[in-house]
């Protein structure tokens, strides 16, 4: 035999260890990653806290515009314009990072956000030796509050033409042009990223030429709905991790590494592998020591750390080129490809092994070496770093995209090194016990190799979300449920002495092919979401409510038209602060206000909006008045006197209950 077989004592205890790390990790993962609850959000952040802004020069030609989302906020994509104040600037093509897709219920489109840090590289074609340029961006809160768009002023002198290479940031003057809803006069250098239909994975083809026509006054699409952006599971993975980075010090950084690489070794596109690599490590021979395998599985380590050390190192060196190339289109489809190839293997369509010119080769040099031969080893870990990297996208690019803000090789060197050492340790852990800690190979194999054959394609479908449509990855997830609930015998019948696995790994193939056919349904109901493919799609009440006539809103202008209709209302007075770009604003319109108990109660009010769409000066005093950052808020007043305010979206019930509170 080549390998030793464990004892039935031995492997119970190894798989019963290995399942208490994995959930040790797992939990440990979760404390590290995800965001505060947001329920424990009492407060809105001002809106330069919310979302910081910094710009700095990254070549002689091109400015670096960086714009950081709190935790629980983001920013729209659509609503980021460049536009330069000086005669005879002309701008390139803002370089967007891909952006997270989601499908907004009540726009009834896609709509594209950024979370965390986002890097922007605006390309300079024509200026002077300093000219001014006007950086306008808008985001929204998670809680429920959309944000009005935030201008800012950056002083640019380029030494490509002149300049000193520098870049100062400062407030407009209150004349210095408009709103960004009213803006788009058709001035030189105005950039628009507007992106009305357009996939998320080309930000780079959205309009950025010298003369652009004006924005839209009414662009909802330039928001997210809060609700549906917070269930996006993977959005902000990578920025989540640049900013835990951003505040460590070179020995926080190689634990934290360390345990993000040990977590990815289990992720599917990794752990698929090890079988297969442990058989190449282990080799030919009828007796494999524990030193000759740690041995081995240490060559194939440190290729793999190699290759990530040089990525850290070029990101440092290169800046965020590298870490944007990761996140490119075309690199997302070809390794989402790759994987799917990958994928094939673990269902028995081909075998995986090394190619027979290059394992004849090796052959040929290991008679020495009985178990493998180092070089070769060590090869081929570099090619699976290669490989796994695209799988391990997130963090991989969180990481280079913090390494090359901040230019320190050593740093992007020794991070990558930790995380593949991290990577690396389950192998380790087979080289050292030289075979003996992988239980007995037998017919179970087969369903394990399928379950990780469904984890490749679903990693792929992970990876190559921000290309596609909704529709289209709504299809090939319910294709995926589907097949996978197939191959766990749903639809044959099970005879009446199976035994219980068989039953629960059944009831597991139920759940799934019901996931599957909820997306089909969905999808041919007109709906979007991933998440919730069959939301809006029930009848009954939801059906009273939206057949419910909406309250009548009178429209006012200033501070002053308030105050006369405060001071002059026999009834109680509600002011709604409304805007066209809040998509909460039109959530409470629609859901809200429709209720028919909501529109009951509101009956005796005196009904007041300010649209605060263009934010004018007006839009600002009147909001200013109140201290709110944005839309939506809600005012109540008795008696001439404000006596409760609901800020963010809030349900019929909630919102009723708000009204009970203020005694109106």
């Amino acid at each position: 035999m080549r390998h030793s077989i464990p004892s039935t004592s031995r492997a119970p205890r190894f798989w019963a260890g290995l399942s208490r790390a994995l959930l040790g990790f797992f939990l440990l993962w979760a404390g590290v990653l995800q965001p505060v609850a947001q329920a424990q959000q009492a407060d809105f952040l001002p809106p330069d806290e919310a979302f910081q802004f910094t710009a700095k020069v990254q070549d002689a030609k091109t400015v670096l515009l960086q714009f950081k989302a709190h935790d629980g906020y983001y920013l729209y994509q659509e609503r980021f314009h460049f536009e330069s104040q000086t005669p005879g600037v002309e701008l390139g093509k803002p370089e967007f990072p891909p952006a997270h897709k989601i499908f907004d219920k009540n726009l009834g489109h896609e709509v594209f956000h950024y979370r965390g840090l986002v890097p922007i590289p605006l390309p300079v074609l024509k200026a002077p030796a300093t000219f001014k340029m006007l950086v306008t961006y808008q985001g929204c809160a998670d809680a429920g509050l959309c944000y009005p768009p935030i201008e800012k002023l950056a002083t640019v002198s380029l030494s490509g033409f002149g300049g000193n290479g520098t870049v100062s940031i400062s407030e407009p003057d209150d004349e210095s042009g408009s709103a960004p809803a009213a803006s788009g006069s058709g001035a030189s250098g105005l950039v628009q990223g507007l992106m009305t239909g357009a996939s998320a994975a080309q930000p780079a083809a959205a309009s950025a030429s010298a003369t652009t026509a004006p924005a839209p006054a009414a662009t909802a699409s330039a928001v997210a709905a809060p609700a549906a952006a917070a269930a996006v599971a993977q959005g902000g993975d990578s920025s989540r991790i640049g900013q835990a980075l951003a505040s460590g010090s070179l020995l926080s950084i190689i634990p934290m590494f360390l345990v993000f690489g040990l977590l990815l070794a289990f992720t599917p596109c990794v752990l698929p592998m090890i079988p297969i690599l442990s058989s190449i490590i282990v080799g030919q021979g009828d007796k494999v020591s524990r030193g000759r395998g740690f041995a081995l599985a240490v060559a194939y380590s440190l290729g793999m750390a190699i290759v990530y050390t040089a990525f850290g190192v070029a990101a440092g060196l290169l800046g965020q080129g590298l870490a944007a190339s990761l996140q490119n289109p075309w690199v997302l489809s070809v390794f989402a490809l790759l994987l799917v190839v990958l994928s094939l293997s673990m269902f028995g369509f081909y075998e995986l092994q090394v190619p027979s010119s290059l394992q004849s080769k090796l052959s040929s040099t290991s008679d020495k070496m009985q178990g493998g031969h180092f070089a070769g080893v060590f090869i081929m870990g570099g090619i699976s770093a290669l490989i796994v990297g695209p799988c391990v996208a997130a963090p991989l690019a969180g990481a280079l995209l913090y390494i090359s803000q901040t230019g320190n090789a050593l740093i992007g060197g020794v991070a990558l090194f930790s995380l593949a050492a991290g990577m690396s340790v389950p192998l380790l852990l087979v080289g050292l016990g030289a075979g003996t800690l992988l239980p007995k190979a037998g017919g179970w194999m087969d369903g394990v190799k399928a379950f990780f054959g469904v984890l490749l394609i679903a990693t792929a479908l992970y990876m190559i979300a921000p290309v596609l449509p909704t529709w289209l990855l709504m299809v090939l997830w319910a294709l995926l449920l589907l097949i996978s609930a197939s191959f766990l015998r749903v639809f044959d019948r099970l005879p009446d002495e199976v035994s219980g696995w068989k039953r629960l790994f059944k009831g597991f193939g139920v759940a799934l092919a019901v996931a599957g056919a909820a997306l089909i349904v969905g999808l041919a109901a007109g709906n979007r979401n991933l998440l919730q493919p069959l939301a809006g799609l029930g009848g009954g009440a939801a059906g009273a409510v939206s057949a419910a006539p909406a309250v009548r809103f009178q429209r006012i202008h200033t501070v002053a038209d308030l105050d006369r209709v405060v001071a002059s209302s026999s009834k109680p007075v509600m002011l709604d602060f409304y805007a066209d770009w809040c998509v909460s604003c039109k959530e409470m319109e629609h859901f809200t206000f429709t209720d028919p108990a909501v529109a009951q109660q509101l009956a005796g009010f005196t009904l007041i909006q300010a649209d605060v769409t263009n934010n004018t000066a007006d839009d600002k005093a009147l909001l200013k008045r109140f201290q709110l950052f944005g839309p939506p808020g809600i005012i109540f007043f008795k008696s001439g006197k404000e006596v409760g305010r609901v800020v963010g979206f809030e349900d019929a019930k909630t919102f009723l209950a708000s009204m009970k509170r203020a005694g109106v």
